[in-house]
This record gives C-alpha cells, sequence and structure tokens, in this order.
C-alpha cells in the first residue's frame, strides 16, 4: 500500500508539472490571441511600436532584437572569463582553501538580486562608459550586456566547476600516467568528459539572460528602436513588458502577452538546440 501510494503521489506531481506548463501557455496563447489576429505574423517582424491611440500599431521586433544581442553578447564574453575560474576551483586547486573561499563568493554572487546589479550598473558602470565617450549618457546594449555577463558568470562558473569535479580520477591519473601535462589533461580528458555539463551550465545561463528585467531595464535605454550599434538604446522583451504593462490595456496590453508567449518560445528554442548539441556530441 505504501508503494502504491508513493507511485501515485510521484505521477500526481509530474501530472501537476504538466498542468502548470500547460496552464502557462494556455493564459498566454488566450492574452495574445488578439494580437495575432490584428497583426498576423507581421507582429514578430514588424518593427513599429506606436500607442497613440490615433495610430495604434504594435510590433516585436526590436524587442527580438535587443533581447537576442544581448543574451548573445553576454554569453559570449561570460565564456572566457567563467570557465577558467571553473577550472580553477575543480580541477587545479580542487580542494585547497582557495578553491574554497572562491566557490563561496561565486555562490554568493549568484543569489544577489537583480536589483543590486541594476543599481551598481547604473551608479558605477554606465558613468565608466560615459567617460570613456562611449556613449552620451551611458545606456544602451553595451552597458546591458556587461551587466548581464556579471550576472549569469556565477551560474555557469558554479555549474561548470561541479561537472568538472565529477570527472573519474582514474581517468585522469591514466593520462598523467601517459606523460600527460595539466593541460593535456584538460583538453583530452576533462573537457570532453564534462563537455556535456558545461554546454548545459552555459543553456542554463543564457536562459538566465534572456529572462532578466530589472537590472536590463535599468540600463538598456528603453528605447522601442531596432538597435543600430553595441552603444545604442534599446528594449528587451521582459524590459518593455517591466515598463508598460502596468498602464497596457486592450490591444497594447495583448501585444505585451504576446511578447511575454514569444519570449517563452525562445527559450524552448534555445533549450532544444541545446540538447541536440548534446546529443551531437554523443556526451
Amino acid at each position: 500500500m505504501k508503494d502504491r501510494l508513493f507511485k501515485i503521489s510521484l505521477i500526481a506531481t509530474c501530472a501537476l508539472v504538466l498542468l502548470i506548463m500547460g496552464g502557462i501557455i494556455y493564459t498566454l496563447a488566450k492574452g495574445a490571441l488578439p494580437t495575432f489576429e490584428e497583426y498576423g505574423l507581421g507582429f514578430i517582424t514588424s518593427s513599429d511600436w506606436n500607442p497613440n491611440p490615433n495610430n495604434e500599431h504594435y510590433g516585436a521586433l526590436p524587442f527580438i532584437a535587443g533581447t537576442l544581442i544581448t543574451s548573445t553578447l553576454a554569453l559570449l564574453l561570460c565564456i572566457p572569463l567563467s570557465f577558467p575560474i571553473a577550472i580553477f576551483t575543480g580541477y587545479y586547486f580542487k580542494g585547497t582553501k582557495v578553491a574554497s573561499i572562491i566557490s563561496d563568493i561565486v555562490d554568493m554572487l549568484a543569489g544577489v538580486p537583480s536589483i543590486v546589479y541594476g543599481l551598481w550598473g547604473f551608479y558605477t558602470l554606465r558613468p565608466i562608459i560615459v567617460d570613456l565617450g562611449l556613449s552620451q549618457q551611458g545606456f544602451g546594449i553595451f552597458t546591458a550586456s556587461i551587466i548581464l555577463t556579471i550576472m549569469i558568470i556565477p551560474y555557469a562558473t558554479s555549474l561548470s566547476s561541479e561537472f568538472i569535479k565529477m570527472v573519474p580520477n582514474d581517468l585522469k591519473e591514466a593520462a598523467f600516467a601517459m606523460g600527460s601535462t595539466k593541460l593535456e589533461v584538460i583538453q583530452k580528458v576533462i573537457f570532453p568528459s564534462a563537455s556535456s555539463g558545461i554546454i548545459a551550465s552555459y543553456i542554463l545561463a543564457m536562459g538566465r539572460a534572456l529572462g532578466e528585467t530589472m537590472a536590463v531595464t535599468m540600463l538598456i535605454g528603453n528605447v522601442n528602436l531596432i538597435p543600430t550599434s553595441l552603444f545604442s538604446s534599446g528594449n528587451t522583451m521582459a524590459s518593455v513588458i517591466a515598463n508598460q504593462f502596468g498602464e497596457a490595456d486592450g490591444i497594447k496590453l495583448s501585444s505585451l502577452i504576446a511578447i511575454g508567449l514569444l519570449l517563452f518560445f525562445i527559450t524552448v528554442v534555445i533549450n532544444t538546440i541545446g540538447r541536440l548539441i548534446m546529443k551531437k556530441l554523443k556526451v
């Protein structure tokens, strides 16, 4: 009887997860339906965002572009910064006091609220951008990407380090016995063995960047235009929803919900691509 009850509870929990997922998709799709009925797929390809009641029209392209540019740039900047730290704490200095301290700091940074990163970026990073002459006001795609990079480094580092630690010692010792250097062990043993987990850690980090709201909202400039350069202002899908949802109604509200639905599917697509990459590598 206990086994049957336990099995039923497991099935019920899994069914609840599916129900929640289905409820999210249904709610977003229902709210976004008026927008797609009004504009069709042109909503995705249009760059016009005009809330003027006399000429009201909405398009999601500027926000899709802003989201993909900031998240991709943040990921590209994150990889060369986070991977060495993961190697340091997970292999070179594994088990040492210094590695433990660095790991604790990384874990602590992962728990810092995004609004704190936003405030730090606003009062520290933005003036630096202005002083360097990269932007007159310091707001823009590049500034938002830098703060996103800082925010996702702890996620990528912590997870990658754990997967590196999980590589069996027998494999590393066998490589050393054959005369391999530490660098060769990393290249030919650790990375191939842990690559599946490392890729997964960066996919999760990018998912964090895609959905970030407050820090990006404070630094990106909040302009409803497609960015023309890394130092021009823009908007992301999450930031435009945060900025305009409270005062929206009618077709504008539906358009913001549609943007949320698109963000949901973009996240699903990126996770799916990541899974296909891992499957292709057979790791």
